[in-house]
């Protein structure tokens, strides 16, 4: 385990408790009352910190830790200011969203951590193309690099139209949907699929398959953005393709899980046992995301969803905090890439069982506004679940922490002696 690996893991759980604490006080301002602080400005600065400092961070890290067993860890070195670049962006962000909203330095921060992006995708794809290996997780994590930039017009367009005070919703929900889209169907989900696959790289039985897999997510990943924007008119063979992809999602998916059952002596013998629970887990929560995107094929039952507030709020908690924060966490554990103490999994133990009761809350709220029924002490609760989530990552980033600081003393110890 490199000492690159555990400072910069650390440093990201550090910023995953910097982005529920966030979630805290944006929880307690609306169960209760904080007149210093300004909700948008305080959602703005989470929502990015959450993207740039937790997710995105933490894939770059685990990315180049792939890069760095394929080609050996001098390849680290060319990739060490792109991630303290990225950080100082994500923490840039975090402060000038507060203070200002969308502004001048919040914009700055944002198109420099898009930049960073763009210089991490052009030196990745040539590292990767430098191997000379025509490995499936390969065809992932290219594929990622590509729709983390495509998320990037989104981005772009959202600046703008705040920037100059354009109050058009359908432009504004385009250019929001296009970049989450992009980074949660694209970015996250191929990148971790990739650092996924690259563990079967060497079943051939399954070679075949995973490259199916990956065809079909690739295919349905660009017409499955107007499953988000059925509020648009959107023309008959059009929606034909959305319903394609939907069905290839839900195919490759099922194709997926055969070759996780197929190769289940290969699982047992690289994932560790915690590890397998966690993947476990967000595997269940994608199963519950595919289904509910095929539920949004129905154009009224989309604008209904898309309409109320708690419903698009738990659907994206489901796939930033379900599905890809317990992937990364539980790609993390599998592989002890941080020293995995007992006090780390209680933390973490404590931080799935938060992600769980946020989403249960969160399920509750959003079907009870379809029939504006008011949930008794709602706003109570679900500060609650951000309360839990807060203490279980902290308990984590403590025990990183700590394992971290004794591994660096005793290194220091030797060194003297």
């Amino acid at each position: 385990m490199s000492v690159f690996l555990r400072k910069w893991l650390t440093i990201s759980f550090f910023n995953l408790m910097v982005v529920a604490f966030l979630g805290v006080v944006l929880r307690y301002k609306i169960a209760f009352y904080l007149p210093f602080i300004q909700q948008k400005h305080f959602l703005h600065s989470h929502s990015h910190f959450a993207f740039a400092g937790w997710l995105t961070q933490t894939l770059f890290v685990l990315l180049v830790h792939y890069l760095a067993l394929k080609k050996g860890e001098s390849v680290i070195s060319k990739y060490r200011w792109i991630l303290f670049t990225n950080c100082l962006a994500a923490y840039g962000m975090l402060v000038s969203f507060i203070l200002q909203g969308y502004g001048f330095f919040s914009i700055s921060f944002s198109t420099l951590s898009i930049l960073v992006s763009y210089y991490f995708a052009w030196l990745y794809w040539k590292d990767l193309k430098s191997m000379n290996q025509k490995l499936v997780s390969h065809f992932w994590l290219k594929a990622s690099l590509v729709f983390n930039v495509i998320s990037s017009i989104g981005a772009f367009g959202l600046a703008y139209l705040m920037a100059n005070k354009i109050a058009v919703q359908n432009w504004y929900l385009a250019a929001v949907y296009l970049f989450l889209h992009f980074q949660y169907n694209g970015w996250f989900f191929f990148a971790g699929m990739g650092l996924l696959v690259s563990k079967f790289d060497h079943a051939q039985s399954s070679f075949k398959s995973m490259k199916t897999v990956f065809f079909l997510f690739c295919f349905a990943c660009f017409p499955a953005y107007f499953l988000s924007a059925l509020w648009l008119p959107i023309p008959t063979a059009v929606y034909i393709i959305i319903v394609a992809a939907v069905v290839a999602q839900l195919l490759g998916w099922v194709i997926m899980v055969r070759v996780f059952i197929i190769n289940q002596s290969l699982i047992k013998l690289q994932f560790s046992k915690y590890g397998k629970i966690l993947l476990l887990l967000s595997a269940i929560a994608f199963t519950i995301k595919l289904l509910l995107q095929s539920g949004s094929l129905h154009p009224q039952l989309s604008q209904l969803s898309y309409g109320f507030r708690p419903i698009v709020i738990g659907y994206l908690h489901l796939v930033l905090l379900a599905v890809t924060s317990i992937f990364i966490i539980g790609y993390i554990v599998s592989f002890e890439l941080v020293k995995v103490t007992k006090s780390f999994l209680w933390g973490i133990f404590i931080f799935v069982s938060g992600v769980i009761i946020n989403e249960l809350l969160l399920m509750v709220q959003g079907v009870s506004a379809l029939s504006y029924t008011a949930i008794p002490a709602i706003n109570e609760l679900l500060l609650f679940a951000a309360t839990v989530l807060l203490t279980g990552i902290g308990i984590a980033f403590v025990s990183c922490y700590k394992s971290e600081f004794l591994s660096a003393n005793k290194l220091s110890n030797k060194n003297a002696l």
